[in-house]
Parts: C-alpha cells; sequence; structure tokens
C-alpha cells in the first residue's frame, strides 16, 4: 500500500519567491491576519496583482514565516522573530537569513516543495539537465497522485531554477528583472554547459550542478540550527545520530545545503565547545556518532545565529 505524499507542486503561480515579499506578508500579518482570505484587499495591501498576491501567500507559508489555520493566516514565532518590525533581518540583509529560507523551503516534512524535497535530497546524477528531471519529477509525483500535468510540473521545475539561477540575456548579461529572487546570492545551482537533446533538431539543453563545498556564509550557529531541526524533523526521539545520518540523510544539513563529508566532519569536531554540551561528537574505529544532550528551543538557536556575531 502507497502512502499518499502531500507534494507541493503548484500555487506560486510560477513565481520564485522576490526580495520584498516575505517582509512585506509578515508587516501584513502583523496588522490583518486574514488579508489572504481577501484577495481583492491583500492586492492593495500588498501593491500587487491577484497571482502575486496568491504567490506571496504562498512562499511566506513554504518559507515558514506564516501558517494556515482555522481560515486565517498568521505569523509564525520564526516569522516575528526574523522579521518582524524588530526582527532580528526584517529586510533579508544577512546572508545567513538566505540560507535560513532555502533551509525552510527545502525541509517541510507534511507538504514537502517537491523539486526542492527530490533534487536536493533523492537526485543521484552528478548533474541537473531539464529533460531527465522533468522525467524523475514525474515519476515521483505519480507515485502519490493519479494525474499530474506535464505543464505544471515544468512551471514548478522552472520555479525551482528561477529560484537559485539568474537569468541571462543573450550576451550572458543578468537581467534586472530576474534579481527579485534573493536565493539567486546563494550559488547554490550554477549552469556549467549545454548537452544535445535532439541531434536531429540541433536542440540542446542547460546543465547544471549543486556547488558541494564549503560554505562559510552556513555559520557554526547556523549549522546547529539546521542540525537541531534535522533531529527534531526526523529523529525526535533519539539521543545518537551517525556522522552519515548528518552528512547524506534525508532532510539534513549536508544534503540541504550541499557540504562536502570533510566540512561536516570539521564542524560536528566543534560541536562540543560552541554548544556547551548541547551536542557533541565521538569517533571510534567502529563509529562516528553526535549526541544530543537535550532539546533546545529553535528560536533560541536562531536568535543565537544573529547575536553571536555581536558577542565576538
Amino acid at each position: 500500500m502507497t502512502v499518499e505524499k502531500n507534494y507541493r507542486i503548484s500555487g506560486h503561480e510560477s513565481f520564485p519567491c522576490r526580495y520584498t515579499w516575505l517582509p512585506k506578508a509578515v508587516r501584513a500579518l502583523s496588522q490583518t491576519p486574514n488579508l489572504f482570505s481577501d484577495e481583492e484587499r491583500a492586492m492593495v495591501a500588498l501593491g500587487v496583482g491577484k497571482n502575486m498576491v496568491r504567490a506571496i501567500r504562498f512562499w511566506s507559508q513554504a518559507a515558514g514565516v506564516a501558517t494556515y489555520n482555522g481560515g486565517e493566516n498568521t505569523i509564525t514565532n520564526l516569522g516575528i522573530t526574523l522579521l518582524g518590525e524588530h526582527g532580528l533581518d526584517p529586510y533579508l540583509e544577512d546572508i545567513r537569513t538566505l540560507w535560513l529560507i532555502h533551509w525552510n523551503l527545502s525541509t517541510e516534512v507534511d507538504y514537502p516543495l517537491l523539486a526542492w524535497d527530490f533534487l536536493l535530497n533523492r537526485w543521484q546524477e552528478p548533474e541537473l539537465f531539464r529533460s531527465g528531471v522533468l522525467i524523475s519529477l514525474h515519476r515521483e509525483a505519480t507515485k502519490y497522485k493519479e494525474k499530474i500535468s506535464p505543464v505544471t510540473l515544468e512551471q514548478h521545475f522552472d520555479t525551482f531554477l528561477h529560484t537559485y539561477v539568474p537569468t541571462r540575456g543573450l550576451k550572458g548579461e543578468v537581467l534586472e528583472d530576474n534579481l527579485d529572487c534573493p536565493l539567486v546570492e546563494l550559488g547554490l545551482l550554477v549552469k556549467v554547459g549545454e548537452r544535445e537533446l535532439d541531434r536531429s533538431s540541433g536542440k540542446r539543453e542547460p546543465i547544471y550542478v549543486f556547488h558541494r563545498d564549503e560554505k562559510p556564509a552556513v555559520s557554526p550557529e547556523l549549522f546547529v540550527y539546521s542540525l537541531n531541526d534535522f533531529w527534531q524533523k526526523h529523529h525526535r526521539g533519539e539521543s545518537t545520530l551517525p556522522l552519515r545520518e548528518i552528512a547524506h540523510g534525508h532532510g539534513s544539513s549536508g544534503q540541504i545545503f550541499k557540504l562536502p563529508e570533510e566540512d561536516i566532519r570539521s564542524r560536528v569536531e566543534a560541536l562540543a565547545r560552541q554548544t556547551g554540551g548541547l551536542f557533541t561528537y565521538s569517533e571510534s574505529a567502529y563509529f562516528q556518532q553526535i549526541r544530543r544532550l537535550r532539546q533546545k528551543d529553535s528560536i533560541e538557536l536562531l536568535k543565537e545565529i544573529y547575536f553571536m556575531e555581536a558577542h565576538d
């Protein structure tokens, strides 16, 4: 028996998330919690068209700054703490905030975004190319849904691409209209060339790769936040996890941030000192594991991402 998986494939209206949308949504919802239940009023309040209202609602939920509850979209604790009037980074000026948004988009358990969940965790090829990705996404989606429109899947994958890859003009220049998505700054996904799609027509398609390298912008505190969040979502009842799970497990810090295993190892070796013993790492000839002493509130760990720099 196949267990239903509630992938989110549509709802973004083919718009990647734009710089102003999340802060704007948090400010608007703080004044009018039921704003998105009236699209006409939301259009006026947000200063955008109907499709963009729906996209803003979608991305504010997917990024974890708002939640739908009882007919209202309300701001989450993360949304208030991060993007509220006196938030930690209300205008997305810190690169760590962008990595945090990427983390939230990629790690939803109940309603995961199909392209994010599948491509970051289960795509086995060293390169991504449109034709192959669409076949795999269709195969994955139809495991849980009887029918899925090819057009919907194409729009979903294009939205994923435009979230991370800047669109360039004929001469290679970055088009200003496409700089709206902040996660382009992460450099997580890059175009590396093209491949022949159809020899008879001469059609070609771009090739992309994930940058799996050390990422200093994923600060030690952000790594700890992600580790704790991964633990809560996937291994809540466990006190220890093997290093491999942190590096390669579904929804893990290593997979979502695309960190090499050597970098993961150096990070976990410093955990005891950095977290005051909340997390510790031990290694022998037979095992390499991380131990979590206790659960810690995610909002406390979120604040440490920003406050620790101020105290250094």
